[in-house]
């Protein structure tokens, strides 16, 4: 993966980081290609060069986190736009389109968006913009992008794609006629768990010039040194979904079956309701996996207490495998009731699969639910680590 690497300036191989705040005028009136950092700069230039290339688009813009990128879409709105949105998406996106149409800045309507006569019904109210993440988080529900586009295109609705699970090194919206391909880079583009940002890459150039001004206005533009974290975690972006994806493909194979297991959501399994879909809109099926554990909060604590190679937290995406339960995590804020009736229940644990051994991944899950199944044993226990904690440890 060669974009984004060049440095024009030097000829260094690995880009500068610019940490200036602003740059020399040649003269009153002759504006350069840098004046403020917050309307831009060298080594942010570099990133949505590199973002923009990765999506097929034709620009793109980086945001101070994945929250801030959702934001600068809904400047595309005014008072009175329908917003038709997935009602089994991220807690936080739910939350903020919430609280905005609350105070009249748009209509919101969420509705499954998976199912092509509910996604006709929807599309039947004439959206000013459809707001769809796919896989969708954490249930990783697949929505038809064809479908999507084509319905979207009759009524000159502008389509948004979160493409934060995935990546694009396995998949592109835009390719489809997404409109907009989101990210929060925190996850798998920088993919390291040390830097917050977000993105959103536009195929329409005129789209973007005006997702670029509403950063700026905002000042929400990603800072140079975040944006050089990013860029060092995306340079290995294929490498690592390659690892992430194997994991995450052998933990969904280990939960499978399962007596302690209810149900398993993972596309890449084969009698995955979205494996099809996947087949044709995806170049692989990632390494998120979701799974349905019976034996309410005591099991649910067993399990993820006997964990020793997952970390119990929040976000996804990075080197190292993490476990978090959506309806206390990135669903916490989310009513119980509209939890489940987008699927999300009290039993769900959802798995971002990182980069370790397979092997130790998939031993650390057959002990842990040894521990939620009597008469089931699993792999030697091993030596002591701290690494998994209860829910209840963790709410303290």
């Amino acid at each position: 993966m060669r974009t984004g690497i060049a440095d024009d300036a030097r000829g260094a191989v690995i880009p500068p980081l610019y940490l200036t705040t602003n740059f020399r005028f040649e003269e009153i009136g002759k504006e350069p290609e840098f004046d403020y950092t917050r309307s831009n700069n060298p080594t942010r230039r570099t990133l949505t060069d590199l973002i923009a290339g990765l999506e097929g688009g034709t620009s793109a813009t980086a945001t101070s986190s994945g929250m801030s990128a959702v934001t600068l879409v809904l400047q595309l709105l005014k008072p009175g736009d329908l917003v038709v949105m997935a009602h089994d998406c991220y807690g936080g996106t739910l939350r903020l389109l919430t609280a905005l149409a609350s105070k009249g800045h748009f209509d919101l309507v969420c509705g499954d968006l998976t199912r092509a006569d509910s996604l006709a019904s929807l599309l039947e109210r004439e959206p000013r913009l459809i707001w769809a993440e796919t896989p969708s988080n954490p249930l990783l529900r697949l929505t038809d992008l064809k479908a999507l586009v084509a319905g979207a295109r009759e009524i000159d609705a502008i389509t948004v794609v979160d493409n934060t699970l995935l990546s694009p090194a396995r998949q592109r919206p835009l390719d489809f006629g997404i409109d907009i391909a989101l990210h929060s880079t925190t996850k798998f583009i920088n993919g390291h768990s040390d830097v917050i940002g977000g993105a959103v890459a536009t195929r329409s150039a005129e789209l973007g010039e005006e997702l670029d001004w509403w950063a700026n206005a905002l000042g929400i533009t990603q800072s140079p040194f975040d944006c050089y974290l990013a860029l060092r975690g995306a340079r290995t972006l294929f490498a690592r979904m390659n690892q992430h994806e194997d994991n995450g493909r052998a933990i969904a194979g280990a939960l499978r079956g399962h007596p302690a297991v209810t149900a398993v959501h993972y596309p890449g399994l084969p009698d995955d309701p979205g494996h099809e879909l996947a087949l044709e809109q995806q170049s692989g099926f990632g390494s998120m996996v979701s799974f349905e554990l019976a034996g309410g909060r005591e099991a649910l604590d067993d399990f993820t207490g006997g964990l020793r190679h997952f970390t119990l937290a929040e976000s996804l995406g990075g080197v190292e495998s993490l476990i978090s339960h959506p309806a206390t995590m990135s669903h916490g804020a989310v009513e119980a009731r509209e939890r489940s009736a987008a699927g999300i229940e009290d039993g769900l644990l959802r798995i971002s699969a990182g980069i370790e051994a397979t092997e130790d991944l998939t031993r650390d899950i057959e002990r842990a639910l040894a521990l939620v199944t009597p008469g089931v044993t699993g792999p030697p226990a091993g030596a002591n680590s701290d690494q998994g904690r209860s829910l209840t440890a963790a709410a303290t």
